[in-house]
């Protein structure tokens, strides 16, 4: 049985102050024993809300890293200054990296090879944008990106992997995609998981949806047989909402 996921990305948000009292107040949830919560975090909170979550339930994801060991790349984290100070995820591939920083899915693949390679597990993110989602390619659109950005994995590799599937056309618009249309696309995704690697690979998959998850539709949400958990936006930045995410 796979356990759900809640995971909170943070993005450029929050004070050294705030990141603080967030991190604390999350820590002192009751967490279902069934459950897993991951704070993902500015680079600049990770020591302090890894100090803070010591101990509790709690992990701690950084939001991006570089795809060399080191060099000179002013400005840049790479996976093993992540692993140095005992960060256990990191999430790459999200929708914004993508469009913002222009990230393909052959320098995703170098990403997440780096990251395997010092030890932390990767939380994947896909997803498509609401022209392709328009045109009904949504599925092939997907496909591409995990085939290009992931599925050149060996199997055992994918025990370190958490996919996340982001409709970009309701990340931060107040638009959900339905429970019918969050469970459609997971299976597609599970069924291309299993295309590739089999069954149990798949069955063993967490996905977890990112897109204006909130308190109000947690529960429908991850109520569907393939959708595992949330990567959550807005609502991971307020302790009230995300613990009752955590609790759904």
């Amino acid at each position: 049985m796979r356990k759900k996921i809640a995971a909170g990305n943070w993005k450029m948000n929050n004070t050294k102050a705030e990141a603080e009292a967030l991190a604390k107040a999350i820590s002192a949830v009751e967490i279902p024993e069934d459950t897993e919560v991951i704070l993902g975090v500015p680079f600049v909170f990770l020591s302090a809300v890894k100090e803070i979550t010591a101990g509790s339930k709690v992990q701690v994801a950084a939001q991006n890293c570089h795809q060399e060991e080191s060099g000179a790349y002013t400005g840049e984290i790479s996976a093993p200054m992540l692993t140095s100070i005992d960060i256990d995820y990191v999430i790459l591939g999200h929708s914004e990296r993508r469009e913002y920083f222009g990230e393909d899915n052959a320098l995703l693949a170098a990403k997440v090879d780096a990251a395997l390679k010092a030890g932390l597990k990767v939380i994947f993110c896909c997803g498509e944008p609401l022209n392709i989602r328009e045109e009904e390619t949504h599925v092939s659109y997907v496909k591409k990106q995990l085939q290009e950005g992931l599925f050149h994995l060996s199997e055992a590799a994918l025990d370190d992997i958490i996919i996340a599937y982001e409709p970009i056309w309701a990340i931060g618009t107040g638009v959900t995609a339905s429970k019918e249309q969050a469970q459609d696309m997971h299976k597609e995704i599970r069924d291309m998981i299993a295309a590739n690697y089999g069954a149990t690979a798949a069955g063993k998959m967490h996905i977890l949806y990112g897109g204006s998850v909130k308190p109000g539709n947690a529960t429908e949400l991850f109520g569907q047989e393939d959708v595992d958990g949330g990567l959550v936006g807005g609502a991971s930045l307020k302790a009230a909402d995300f613990t009752a995410i955590i609790q759904a």
